[in-house]
């Protein structure tokens, strides 16, 4: 069973003016028997903030998966790709790369995506779109892999290639 967090990073979400569908619709995505939605908040678009959040779900929480959701694309306000590279100690570029190609599938608007992954400590983060079609997509894109690379990140022996 792997922990996750499921961290939406908006403006309006954080004082209510905007109703968070990503988060859920993520939260429907991920198989129960393998993964727990343990943390579950929304944050404003700023830089603290997100580094803060990151720090304490994957060095003190303990999380296996932090997926942010937003603040991704070229608007002033979308600092979650720097946040997240303030926190990395490894860069994952092959998750981000999964995420845009199938994004492309359907809009050329995800080469606006600035989303990434990477891996601090024990924890895999990556960053969603912040729309519910964006997020799930993107997860879409790379759920399959996931449940092998938090092994690896635990610490399993397994090969790759099997």
């Amino acid at each position: 069973m792997f922990r996750v967090g499921l961290l939406t990073v908006s403006d309006k979400g954080a004082v209510g003016e905007r109703l968070d569908t990503a988060g859920p619709a993520l939260r429907k995505l991920l198989d129960p028997g393998c993964f727990e939605v343990s943390r579950y908040t929304i944050v404003p678009d700023e830089y603290e903030a997100l580094v803060e959040a990151l720090v304490l779900w994957s060095d003190e929480a303990g999380l296996d998966l932090i997926l942010t959701i937003g603040g991704t694309g070229p608007s002033p306000r979308d600092l979650t790709p720097e946040a997240t590279l303030a926190v990395a100690e490894r860069q994952v570029p092959g998750i981000a790369e999964a995420m845009r190609a199938a994004g492309l599938a359907h809009t050329p608007h995800a080469m606006l995506s600035r989303g990434m992954a990477v891996i601090r400590g024990h924890t895999l983060i990556i960053n969603l779109p912040g729309s519910e079609k964006g997020a799930t997509q993107s997860l879409e894109a790379v759920l399959p892999a996931l449940p092998h690379a938090l092994e690896k990140l635990k610490g399993s022996h397994a090969d790759c290639g099997t």
